[in-house]
């Protein structure tokens, strides 16, 4: 190659590079206006997200908290961190038990060799395997009573025989005792809504009872056993101690509300329209002497008297306050410092021993003394945040106004610090509210109080609520007698119980100095002079 030809060469390479040059920086070019709008829309974009979390501050601003009875998301525990299993007890690790005493028993016996067909010997028991089943659903048994009627010459008029048919039908209505003891407690216990009591009837027993007719036999259950809830109310106002608690409940629509008093062995129901104060009155009664339990809702100030308010919910608002305001050492000592003032008092109360050597009243003092001891502690502690601008503020100034009702589980031997009966009491009409929606009516609101009231009283005292139901409806109240009571139940004053296998009562003819049911209007059960004290009735 000559020089010229190199040198053309290298021309062409050079308008090459240039051309390549040109074509990049057009490409660099588009890029840079590229990455400008790039530029200009993130900056739209960044504006547009500051407004948007602005107003999400403002909007969680003005969002309501969810209400109390929504839980929220449980976090599970990574692999790592979860605890090892507890190891169960020896006494656990075998099988469970064989029934005591089998109803049946089927043998299967083999003769001969399954293959050679030989005849065995030395036969024994191999093993045993047990099977749990029900019989088949009885169906209903339709009584037809014959009545006849004869005519009196001298007389000039019809007689018919004479019927009492009070142990077996409830009034005027065709359903008996027994099948009326099923559907309340079916609807009480079991919270069944009406058609599903309709449907399980038909199913299960096939027999057809309408829904009006099922409403109505409630509505004349509670009616007859009404006494016995009243004599309820009088043995609750005149208790040492009760705990009291209330609910929301729709009737007909309108809003009201469920009140309930509670003891160890006692459940007491009334729906009102109203949540004064008033209603707790007409609940314990105007003097009413024993403690009461509650929580801190203001329709409880009207009591009185002594009073122990529950610390659940208060350590209840001490967590929500935690969690609100989890970087807050302040706070956080604060609320170990609560949390150990009443475990300490928790367990004073639970390991305390009155000294023998005291009178009672100087135990009491004793007791009252440990009382003032916690209080002031508890006062000191919250002392310095009353009136201040801290998020344990309101915690405190609660402190300061209920502090004589905190502490009345230490002066006072079996009263608890909390009031977790009346919670756990009005659980299930909670859940029947959830199921049905409440009531229809005003007559519907007091059958369903009563039917609870007394329901629930059977199974905290752990009697069989069917076979209560079914004495209660097959016996009647007069004025002289007396309330019978259950085989297997005895009253709190150790009276005699039914005799087994019939329904002949034991007892005095009257109840005895200590029994709790004085006023109860009493039933008959058997023939007169044989009867049983009240209080083993409820």
């Amino acid at each position: 190659m000559n020089a010229e030809e190199k040198i053309a060469y290298l021309e062409e390479a050079l308008l090459q590079a240039l051309e390549e040059l040109r074509q990049t920086r057009d490409q660099l070019q588009a890029a840079l206006k590229e990455l400008s709008q790039d530029k200009e829309q993130l900056k739209q974009s960044t504006e547009k997200l500051r407004k948007a979390e602005e107003r999400i501050g403002e909007l969680e601003k003005l969002k309501t908290p969810p209400p109390a009875f929504v839980k929220e998301n449980k976090k599970k525990p990574k692999e790592s961190e979860k605890k090892p299993r507890k190891k169960r007890e020896a006494r656990q690790n075998r099988g469970r038990a064989r029934s005591a005493t089998p109803t049946e028993t089927v043998e299967h016996r083999v003769v001969n060799c399954p293959d050679c067909h030989l005849r065995l010997g030395g036969i024994s028991l191999s093993r045993l395997r047990e099977v749990i089943e029900i019989p088949p659903p009885p169906s209903v048994v339709v009584r037809e009573h014959q009545i006849y009627k004869g005519w009196c010459s001298n007389c000039q008029k019809w007689h018919e025989t004479p019927v009492d048919l009070r142990e077996e039908v409830l009034g005027q209505g065709r359903i008996g005792v027994r099948l009326a003891s099923l559907i309340a407690t079916l609807r009480t216990v079991m919270r069944l809504p009406i058609r599903q009591i309709q449907l399980y009837l038909e199913t299960m027993h096939q027999v057809k009872v309408s829904v009006g007719e099922i409403v109505e036999l409630l509505h004349r259950i509670a009616s007859h056993i009404q006494p016995l809830v009243d004599g309820i109310k009088a043995q609750v106002q005149k208790s040492p101690a009760s705990q009291a608690d209330e609910t929301t409940w729709r009737e007909d629509g309108i809003n009201g509300y469920v009140w309930s008093v509670s003891t160890p062995t006692l459940r007491y129901y009334e729906y009102h329209h109203s949540r004064a104060g008033k209603v707790v009155k007409s609940l314990i009664g105007e003097e009413y002497q024993g403690v009461l339990g509650s929580d801190f809702y203001a329709g409880y100030n009207v009591h009185q008297g002594l009073h122990q308010r529950c610390w659940v919910h208060f350590l209840g608002d001490m967590h929500d306050l935690k969690k609100l305001y989890p970087n807050d050492e302040g706070l956080l000592a604060w609320v170990k410092g609560v949390r150990t003032i009443y475990d300490e008092a928790v367990a004073w109360a639970a390991q305390a021993r009155d000294d023998p050597g005291l009178s009672p009243s100087q135990q009491s003092q004793a007791r009252k003394a440990q009382q003032h001891i916690y209080e002031q502690r508890l006062l000191d502690l919250c002392r310095p945040y009353l009136r201040v601008d801290v998020p344990q503020r309101v915690l405190c100034e609660r402190v300061e106004r209920f502090l004589p009702e905190l502490f009345v589980f230490v002066a006072i031997p079996g009263v608890p610090s909390h009031n977790n009966l009346a919670e756990r009491s009005i659980r299930p009409l909670v859940i029947a509210r959830k199921i049905s929606g409440g009531t229809r009516s005003p007559k519907g609101s007091q059958t369903r109080m009563t039917l609870t009231s007394l329901f629930a009283t059977w199974m905290a005292q752990q009697l069989n609520p069917f076979q209560q139901c079914l004495l209660a409806l097959t016996s009647i109240f007069t004025p002289s007698h007396e309330l019978p009571s259950v085989e297997s139940s005895r009253g709190h004053c150790g009276r005699s119980q039914i005799v087994a296998g019939g329904r002949n009562l034991i007892g005095p003819s009257s109840p005895p100095p200590d029994c709790p049911f004085p006023n109860v209007p009493q039933l008959r059960q058997g023939p007169p002079g044989q009867r049983d004290c009240p209080c083993s009735r409820i």
